[in-house]
This record gives structure tokens, sequence and C-alpha cells, in this order.
């Protein structure tokens, strides 16, 4: 039993801050951002928002799209590594929200490649048999971690989310196969050093900054594209597929070059890939149910179509996921 995505959607915060903005809070500019990201703009957050109120907003638009009640949802997964809380979950504030009274829930920490791992987790619960309506949303609030001293980081970055529910289907379509990695040994390289057991919070760890996001860019962008390109294209080739199979590539939004190298690789042309990070930057766990909710809403996906997805992100976690996609109930 596969398990398929019956609907999707997804959120962003009201506020909008472009490259011009950043120019005044950082040494930057707006040519320089998107010449090497293609960032044009990201929206974040205000100072009343958190990662629960957009997975919330998420949640609550695909119980209503698909016409359900909440307590008809058997499992909430988020994938975020920026939680309101260290505890209790983000997907226990979700549950409380929307009244989702049967469902069980937690978060799931894999940064960029949140959300495909959420799926695959999803999947697996719903290929089991005992779950027949799995709610997985990707979101992140990067700003509370963006230190705007660091304009490596602070451009990149935007705030955002998406999801899908998951549900049980007898044909051969839904999520045909994925490819899930991970190498530990990449994670000094993008890294929220203080906060956790290793460096607890201290008034020495706030003055020294260690909250924020830390990256090595050019050793991030070395293993993104190639842990991204290699897994998607023995994805393609043990399901005997070819980029020309593909109707849509949707990868992580986290910079431009990024995505075009590994759409390159795979032999995907560049009129199937689905670029949106000139609007929302990286949303980490959320650009690629973004991305997938702007595809289902604007007819980009058709039945039958084969729909490839992948993602890099801190950890180093990486993995791509293939989708023979079936729109009986996805609006």
């Amino acid at each position: 039993m596969n398990a398929r995505i019956t609907v999707t959607s997804h959120n962003t915060p009201d506020n909008v801050m472009t490259n011009v903005d950043l120019e005044k809070l950082v040494d930057t500019s707006d040519e320089w951002i998107q010449s090497r990201t293609g960032i044009v703009q990201r929206h974040i957050v205000s100072d009343d928002e958190a990662s629960s109120d957009i997975s919330t907003r998420i949640a609550k638009s695909l119980i209503k799209k698909r016409g359900i009640s909440p307590d008809q949802l058997d499992l909430i997964i988020v994938g975020t590594v920026t939680p309101d809380h260290f505890t209790p979950s983000t997907a226990a504030l979700v549950q409380k929200n929307i009244g989702a009274s049967n469902a069980w829930g937690f978060d799931l920490s894999a940064a960029c490649s949140g959300f495909i791992y959420g799926l695959e987790t999803g999947a697996n619960f719903i290929s089991s048999g005992k779950y027949n309506k799995v709610m997985v949303i990707g979101v992140d609030t990067m700003t509370s971690i963006l230190d705007y001293q660091d304009r490596d980081t602070c451009v990149i970055f935007g705030d955002g989310g998406g999801g899908v529910i998951l549900e049980p289907s007898n044909k051969k379509s839904g999520i045909v196969d994925s490819i899930l990695r991970m190498d530990g040994s990449g994670g000094e390289y993008l890294i929220v050093p203080g906060g956790g057991s290793r460096i607890p919070s201290t008034e020495a760890s706030v003055n020294s900054r260690q909250h924020y996001i830390k990256q090595d860019g050019k050793t991030v962008f070395k293993y993104a594209v190639k842990g991204m390109a290699e897994v998607s294209k023995k994805l393609l080739d043990r399901n005997n597929l070819s980029g020309d199979d593909i109707a849509l590539f949707i990868p992580h939004q986290a910079n431009k070059r990024i995505i075009d190298a590994s759409a390159e690789r795979c032999g995907i042309s560049p009129d199937k890939v689905l670029i949106n990070i000139d609007r929302y930057g990286n949303t980490t766990a959320g650009t690629i149910p973004i991305a997938l909710n702007e595809a289902v809403s604007e007819n980009q996906i058709n039945d039958g179509d084969y729909v490839l997805l992948a993602a890099f992100g801190a950890g180093f976690t990486w993995g791509s996921m293939l989708i023979k996609w079936d729109s009986k109930w996805v609006k």
C-alpha cells in the first residue's frame, strides 16, 4: 500500500523584507544577493508570530480543503529546526490549536531535508495499515536564529512553511520511491552552536552570538550539489526513468546555482524545474511544501505525472523522493 498526497497548502507571514531593506541592516546590496543566490525578497514573521502559528494556519487550511474534521487525523509530523520551544513540540501545539483530539505526533529535526524526511516517515506509517490520515508539515521561522551582523547568512533565509495530508492508495501511485542520506561529519559546516546541552544558554553564550546559525557557504554548496544530484539520479535510474520522464522537479530552494546544477546533472530541462527562491528565500523545511502547493494551485501537475523532490540540509542530511501524481482528492 502506497501513501499518496491528497491535499496541499502553504502559509507565509505577511511581512516582506526585500534586498533593499537588507541593505539598511548589513553591508550588502541587491545586486550582490541576486547574483549569488537568486533571492529578491523573503517573508518574515511579526513579533508575535512563531512556527506553531504558521503551522496552525497550514493545518487548518489542509483540513478545510480536504473537507474533514480535525478528529479524523491520526498523526501530525512537523519538520522544523525552529520550534516554538524545546518542549512541548510544535506538533503538540498544532494538535491543540486545531482540536485534533485523536492525533498524536512529534517534531522531526532534519533542517532543510525536514519535509522529505517527514514524508518518508508519514508514508511508512500509512503503509503499516494502522494509519489513514497523516499530516506532514515543513516549517521554519529562520529569522529567530539569524544574525543580522553576518551577511553571509542573514540574506539567505526567510520564514514560512507548507504541508500535506497523506492517505492510503491501492494503486501504483503516490510516493513511489525515495533515497534518504545523512553524514554527521558535515555538521560543523552548518550549525547553531548554542542552546542545547553542549553549549547551554548562558550570558556568555548569548554575548558570543552562539545562538545564531553559522555556515561555511562554499563547503555546503559543494556538498549540496553533489548530494542532491547523486541521490536524484540514482532514484531515476533504479526506477528506469530519465530526466525526460519527470514532469516537475521541485528542489530545495537554497540557492539558484545549486538548483540549476542539480537539474543539469539529472538531465532535467529548466522548464521542468520549479524555482520560487526569488520570492521566499530559503525557508529551510518549508521550501519544498511551499513550492509543491504553488505547483498544485497553478495546475502544473497532472494525473500520472512523475514529480521529483530533492533536498539538502544541515546534518548533513539530504534525499530525493519520486511521486507518481494522483489528484483524485488533491485541491
